[in-house]
């Protein structure tokens, strides 16, 4: 169950077919083989070997992907970094990796260097730079070590299916970084899985214009490659660049998060007609509106997946059969996974109920690198706990209620800011919101929406009372609105809610 030879056999078995697309550049599966194996045998000469740290610092680019095949292939493992770290956050990750190599960009790589002395074995790692020149002790240009490298197979790994693929960080901005661990194993269960659940075929065309270091990109980017397909990849989200790219390269397949979704749809262009190949958008990451999913339904009728899931391991999947029937839940679990809704006690809850959500099946990670404690708090008995809250219906349908720390206790009521959500995304003149929970003196907590407004800008006296006029309770209603032109987000797009909540309070002291 180790992936390390899927490439090889696309190369040989389809060396011709389009495999990789990257800017104005075009690899075919013989082409890309050989590109990763002059990498993989580049890392053998350094003496890179099974087991070993590889990490990247690097936007989406032609080596990126490479070097994901390249640690297939060695048995290396990659560990990619947000191009965002700096600082502490940088040295957390890079002290618990405990990393041998590091792929980076010029531009990176001063903030690496800003570091070293703060590592806690600073002359242990090798830099290869992608771009410009290698003047520094211990930097190198991977162009140049390429050359000097061969295209043959590498030697062989003697690779097993629970051998570690991924080290994928969680956090490591502030405090102690999460290191969840993904074997061989389970990333073959994400090419075959998922590959059946999207209906990925080697004739499918995927493309992926967010960051592929975020391991929901694994979602399309391990089946597109188990299948033999054509993976287009951008360097970065731009919705016209999205939309010329869907159009042009028939693209079949993408994966968009619920904010690129939104400003997709405020292009008319957006739309079955002009994109008549289109058969998957898959949105992750966050929870989208009910709203936009008819729209984009309207738009491009069948096409519409949702995925709610957790590095660590779980998912549920709507799939674009489901829609209509079940909208306003995220699907249920796929083949081979089980969920079950449990309260605090860890006693199983009746459908209907909200709780937190916890399950189990092949997506599951390893544990959390060099932390057993975490691993043993989040996965209890085989089951993983999600953190999250919600219900099933009686079919075991997942509906989310939130996050466990975002939820908002008013007068000892619990309080979903997604339930408000839903309502203040009712007006026409909002165009994003997020809820969340603000210090009260008399009742404990209570609720605040961030607002992305369209124009002209509400009143927001008249929208407060729009809103809490169509909420159940009076534990829900909003206390205030927060006009913004954009939300906090990390690079994956999920939306910071601590950040929210500090500027709001910075502008109300």
């Amino acid at each position: 169950m180790e992936i390390s030879k899927i490439l090889t056999h696309h190369a040989t078995f389809r060396p011709d077919h389009s495999a990789f697309v990257f800017e104005h550049k075009r690899w075919t599966f013989k082409e890309l083989n050989w590109e990763v194996n002059k990498m993989a045998n580049a890392m053998h000469r350094l003496g890179i070997r099974k087991g070993d740290r590889v990490a990247s610092l690097l936007p989406n680019c032609a080596a990126l992907w490479e070097m994901y095949w390249a640690c297939a292939k060695t048995g290396a493992i990659s560990v990619p970094l947000s191009p965002l770290l700096r600082g502490e956050g940088l040295i957390n990750i890079l002290n618990n990796a405990d990393v041998s190599l590091i792929l980076t960009t010029q531009s990176f790589l001063s903030y690496i260097e800003e570091i070293s002395l703060s590592l806690s074995k600073p002359s242990n790692y090798t830099i290869w730079v992608v771009d410009g020149e290698s003047k520094r002790p211990g930097v190198y240009l991977l162009d140049d070590e390429k050359m000097q490298s061969s295209a043959i197979e590498v030697q062989e790994a003697d690779i097993l299916s629970e051998d570690l693929y991924n080290i994928i960080y969680s956090s490591g901005t502030t405090g102690q970084p999460k290191g969840i661990m993904i074997s061989h194993f389970t990333r073959a269960m994400y090419m075959s899985l998922f590959a059946n659940a999207f209906r990925i075929a080697p004739e499918s065309r995927v493309m992926h214009s967010g960051s592929i270091i975020f391991n929901g990109a694994f979602l399309t980017l391990m089946p597109a490659m188990y299948q033999g397909c054509t993976y287009i990849l951008m360097k970065h989200f731009d919705p016209d660049e999205v939309y010329e790219t869907l159009k042009n390269e028939k693209i079949t397949h993408t994966i968009l998060v619920p904010s690129q979704i939104i400003q997709m749809l405020e292009c008319t262009d957006f739309n079955r007609k002009n994109l008549p190949d289109l058969e998957m958008i898959l949105t992750v990451g966050a929870p989208l509106d009910t709203s936009y999913k008819l729209e984009l339904n309207k738009r491009i009728p069948g096409v519409f997946y949702e995925l709610y899931g957790l590095t660590e391991g779980f998912v549920t999947i709507l799939d674009k059969t489901e829609l209509h029937d079940r909208i306003a839940s995220v699907g249920k679990p796929p083949f081979f996974s089980e969920m079950k809704i449990v309260d605090n006690k860890g006693e199983e809850m009746p459908n209907g109920e909200v709780g937190e959500i916890v399950g189990k099946g092949p997506f599951m990670m390893s544990g959390y690198y060099r932390d057993e404690k975490k691993t043993s708090e989040a996965i209890i008995d085989g089951w993983l706990y999600t953190g999250d809250l919600g219900f099933s219906d009686d079919q075991g349908y997942l509906f989310l209620a939130g996050r466990k720390k975002d939820l908002i206790i008013s007068g000892g009521v619990n309080v979903y800011p997604r339930d408000i959500e839903e309502v203040v995304l009712q007006r026409k003149d909002v165009l994003e919101v997020v809820v969340f929970g603000i210090p009260d003196a008399k009742w404990g907590e209570t609720p605040v929406a961030a607002i992305i407004p369209r124009m002209p800008k509400p009143d927001p006296q008249e929208l407060i009372q729009w809103i809490n006029e169509r909420l159940h309770s009076r534990y829900q209603k909003l206390k205030d609105v927060l006009f913004m032109d954009s939300f906090p987000r990390n690079v994956a797009g999920k939306i910071l809610k601590r950040e929210l909540t500090a500027i709001y309070l910075e502008k109300n002291k």
